[in-house]
């Protein structure tokens, strides 16, 4: 049975709005950006901390060796509220979430940290770089070419994050269970293909 759906998304995608979808159709939990405040609240770290690194690590950071091995670091250390032990953090409570109710968790390298599990689906939503354009430009008001800066840059945030985190190349289709394109798929026709897959694995 799947208990949890991890979401991957590319700028401009619709993978949050397919998200939501998924949660109310199946009577899932869903969470995006509240990990950040739970993870503010089970550290004591203020939720500007989190906000200012959220998927995305400081360019300096690009080189270094930051795959997640689990745990959280003390108190007392000086490394206690440094971007590595925030993604611990947050990686704790997509952990007890996961542990605790079904649900759909957008970003964040949630597909990795659950990775032992058996009950998660992994999805990758993308689309071509001018459908994106056009859904931010929709959704933002942004004109073109401020739209075409942010996709690009909100998707090479999220890919270097996600390589410093899992060593893993964030839009590599082995790390999902279903990859979807938008730019061919509206968001109503992607979840029912994956209520299908859901269907046919839990048979």
């Amino acid at each position: 049975m799947v208990k949890i759906i991890t979401i991957a998304r590319g700028m401009g995608s619709g993978g949050r709005t397919i998200g939501k979808m998924l949660s109310e159709e199946l009577g899932y939990k869903y969470y995006d950006k509240d990990l950040i405040r739970l993870a503010s609240e089970e550290s004591g770290i203020s939720e500007a901390f989190f906000g200012r690194v959220d998927e995305k690590i400081k360019t300096s950071f690009i080189k270094r060796n930051g795959i997640y091995k689990g745990g959280v670091i003390d108190p007392s250390s000086r490394e206690f509220t440094s971007d590595k032990n925030l993604f611990n953090f947050q990686a704790k409570i997509i952990k007890q979430l996961a542990d605790k109710e079904p649900a759909v968790i957008v970003g964040r390298c949630a597909d990795y940290i659950l990775q032992d599990r058996t009950d998660v689906l992994r999805l990758f939503i993308y689309c071509d770089k001018e459908t994106a354009v056009r859904n931010v430009i929709e959704a933002y008001g942004n004109d073109e070419k401020e739209a075409a800066r942010l996709v690009e840059k909100t998707d090479k945030d999220r890919s270097f994050y996600y390589k410093y985190y899992t060593g893993r190349d964030w839009q590599n289709a082995m790390n999902y269970n279903i990859c979807l394109d938008t730019s061919r798929l509206d968001y109503a026709t992607c979840v029912r293909i994956i209520r299908g897959y859901i269907d046919i694995v839990s048979e």
